[in-house]
């Protein structure tokens, strides 16, 4: 089950309590004061995993703590720090405060982590209230206390090339040809109801990442047909390959297609529409295509055009080349 939305609680460790002690021994009955300190309590640390692609984990377990930091005790003896709690999540995770809305962590690289709630600090023991005056002070600390916090976890994926289209463009089918992914293909719309990821591997060993993001309707900035689900898969990809059915099947015309497409993406980001791209025009195999394809080259200017058959053809080295090229001039 893919999950990009989950909301979670969880509580920093609290603070140990410092000690009130005297020292007592055999020979000594007026020992100075001997009470250590409580230890700090854990942090909650959010991870990057590289394994991890949805949140759905967070639908079944929904608190998490981390450990409280050990009391003090007599002899000068410290209490342990809290052990830290690390949630492992997908990288491209945004961790936002449920009531307040705050962001408090974007954990957009792999490995990469964030504290997003820090422990109380452990309580002084009476040890450290000792003076010249007071030479045997009862006064010691608790460990200070700390509340949960409710946070909403969204993730946006992060992949290199965001392929959009309207639904039954072919997205997918070009998705299962070109990387390792294996999408679920049929001749209907909206086969694919959640992003998926594919690796494209090259003879060098160079490799990209491909996300296939559902197909968009228009007013999707509105949030029709769940377009937000589906843009916000798109934010951090480097560039775009909108995916035109050219034989018009389900009755649209493929310029009228990349028009919506683009204002659709620059009515939920501004500049989105404007980010590097090319076109994948598809469904060559069909008769109504090859005048949709003039149509379309008089009409686009500056963005390169790749013409296939998704279905028909057998070699897709000349889009996974221009997709490489236009990656590589973006970096």
């Amino acid at each position: 089950m893919f999950v990009d939305k989950a909301q979670i609680t969880i509580k920093a460790g609290n603070g140990g309590n410092g000690c009130c002690s005297f020292r007592r021994e055999a020979f000594i009955p007026k020992g100075g004061p001997n009470g250590g300190d409580g230890g700090n309590g854990g942090n909650v640390i959010f991870v990057a995993a590289p394994g991890e692609q949805t949140l759905q984990d967070f639908l079944y377990t929904r608190r998490f703590a981390a450990e409280n930091g050990i009391p003090g005790k007599g002899k000068d003896m410290h209490g342990r720090r809290g052990k830290d709690l690390k949630i492992k999540v997908p990288p491209g995770t945004i961790v936002r405060n449920a009531e307040t809305g705050e962001i408090m962590a974007d954990i957009d690289a792999v490995d990469k982590e964030v504290i997003v709630a820090y422990g109380g600090r452990g309580g002084r023991g009476n040890t450290r209230f000792a003076t010249s005056v007071n030479r045997a002070p009862r006064e010691h600390e608790p460990g200070e206390k700390t509340e949960p916090i409710p946070v909403e976890l969204e993730l946006k994926m992060i992949a290199d090339v965001g392929l959009v289209g309207f639904p039954n463009a072919g997205k997918s089918t070009l998705l299962s040809a070109i990387s390792n992914a294996k999408p679920k293909v049929a001749p209907y719309p909206f086969t694919t109801l959640h992003p998926v990821v594919g690796v494209v591997d090259y003879p060098d060993f160079k490799n990209l990442l491909v996300a296939d993001v559902p197909g968009l309707l228009d007013g999707a900035h509105r949030n029709v047909g769940l377009g937000h689900s589906f843009l916000r898969h798109i934010e951090r990809t480097k560039i775009l390959v909108y995916v035109l059915d050219m034989a018009g099947v389900d009755g649209r015309n493929p310029c009228d297609d990349l028009k919506t497409l683009k204002k659709e993406l620059e009515l939920y980001m501004k500049n989105l529409s404007k980010r590097a791209c090319l076109i994948i025009a598809n469904k060559m195999d069909l008769p109504e295509s090859e005048e949709n394809l003039k149509q379309l080259r008089k009409k686009v200017r500056g963005i390169k055009i790749i013409p296939i058959s998704a279905v028909a053809d057998h070699s897709f080295d000349k889009v996974k080349d221009a997709i490489r090229s236009a990656l590589s001039a973006v970096r």
